[in-house]
């Protein structure tokens, strides 16, 4: 299965690599009753397609490095090493781009757009970690993510955050989610790029408001463990899917479980399920009572989302950067404002008539309404599907890292007593061994 595995992610890598090299075809702008001027060259040099080859090969290598120490070596100090590397070469030396986060914006655009072409790197990008969560759980998050990186090198004091809180915090990652890929299909707008929290310290620039976002976020991670990566990162909602089905996962002890609870204190990201004992007749009775109230809630918390949905289509549109120029434009037209911006100028050089824009504006708002209707169903949705995940009660036997929430950072194996006593008997007899 191991070898099947890397045989399958080495033959998606070879599809992909040859990413940077293709035409990227990209509806150019008209400036044809402007003074600006297309430049001839559109297409990246060949140093540039050289980078991101090189940039998707070392994205392959050290996804395979994560997973072996990680799940192979068990060692957390080497997943650190690797951590730091991969933030050093991803986030500050690279900027922190392209990222497998922003290409769901991509992937997206490109499904409903067909003059859009994905940039094939970025489409490597998304689809390597993804490959190797099938496989092997999250190991994209343990080590080569910067922004996981940058956040887990600032944990200094991490506090526990309880089971409740971060279940209903995570929603706001499943709406991020949606959000972003709403606003690239329908806008298009790419939300995750544009609120990047890191992106401003590794391009060692930025907005104020933005670099502020970023700052807090690290302020954050000094005591609650990876907040980003566990509320809002909507890449994580998906590798959390696939990662549940992995046919390789953390298991914390390579042995029984005698119970100690220090893997659970260890973990600063709320990932250790606790045993759970076989339910009773009578709790069986209640969660199928429960669950019976909670399935017809599903439909009508998405249907309450739609209604709700539709009035955000006039907010979720001034995102869109022709409605801006329109608003600007509406805003001199009636004398509200004074002087004139760089793009109401743009705009009146091209000559175009007040109206088609205001028409093309009036359509866009219709487009954010349908799409802020399909958000709210797709909110509704989430909150249903979490309520019936609360409800359903399965049994364990031993302390077990959640499938879905392990980030494979490796802190557990250096708590658990038996996989320390793993450690000693093996370094015991490597020792005989040798001598």
């Amino acid at each position: 299965m191991r070898v099947r595995s890397f045989l399958l992610v080495a033959l998606l890598l070879a599809f992909c690599a040859p990413a940077s090299g293709v035409e990227q075809r990209f509806p150019p702008p008209d400036f044809t009753e402007s003074k600006h001027e297309v430049p001839r060259e559109q297409y990246p040099p060949p140093g540039a397609v050289a980078n991101q080859v090189v940039d998707t090969v070392v994205l392959f290598v050290a996804l395979c490095l994560a997973t072996w120490l990680a799940l192979g070596l068990r060692s957390r100090n080497a997943v650190f090493a690797l951590m730091v590397a991969c933030l050093v070469y991803f986030g500050f030396w690279r900027k922190g781009c392209v990222c497998p986060i922003g290409a769901i914006q991509n992937i997206t655009l490109a499904l409903v757009d067909p003059i859009y072409t994905v940039p094939l790197v970025a489409l490597a990008y998304f689809l390597l970690p993804l490959a190797f969560t099938v496989f092997f759980g999250r190991s994209f998050c343990a080590a080569v993510c910067p922004l996981g990186a940058i956040q887990d090198a600032a944990l200094v004091r991490p506090v526990h955050v309880p089971h409740w809180l971060a279940g209903g915090l995570r929603v706001l990652a499943y709406a991020y989610l949606g959000g972003a890929v709403v606003f690239a299909a329908i806008a298009p707008v790419f939300l995750i790029c544009r609120y990047d929290p890191f992106v401003g310290f590794f391009r060692l620039s930025g907005s104020r408001n933005m670099l502020l976002f970023g700052g807090g976020m690290l302020a954050l991670g000094l005591f609650v463990g990876r907040p980003y990566c566990r509320f809002l990162c909507p890449y994580g909602v998906v590798l959390g899917w696939l990662s549940r089905a992995s046919s390789r996962r953390v298991t914390i002890t390579p042995e029984a479980c005698v119970r100690c609870r220090l893997c659970e204190d260890s973990c600063p990201f709320g990932a250790i399920q606790a045993p759970v004992e076989p339910p009773t007749p009578s709790e069986r009775a209640a969660g199928r009572r429960r669950l019976a109230w909670l399935l017809p809630l599903v439909p009508l918390l998405a249907a309450a989302g739609f209604a709700v949905g539709g009035a955000l289509g006039t907010p979720f549109s001034k995102l869109h950067p022709q409605v801006a120029i329109a608003e600007r434009v509406r805003l001199e037209e009636l004398g509200e404002v004074t002087g004139t911006t760089d793009e109401s100028d743009a705009f009146s050089e091209r000559g175009r008539a007040k109206e088609e824009l205001y028409a093309e504006v009036r359509a866009i708002r219709k487009r954010m309404a349908l799409g802020g209707q399909v958000f709210g169903a797709w909110v509704g949705l989430v909150v249903g599907g979490m309520l019936i995940h609360l409800s359903v009660r399965r049994s364990r036997a031993d302390y077990e890292a959640d499938r879905g929430t392990c980030l494979a950072c490796g802190r557990c194996y250096d708590y658990c007593p038996v996989e320390l006593r793993r450690r000693k008997d093996a370094a015991v007899g490597t020792k005989a061994k040798g001598g």
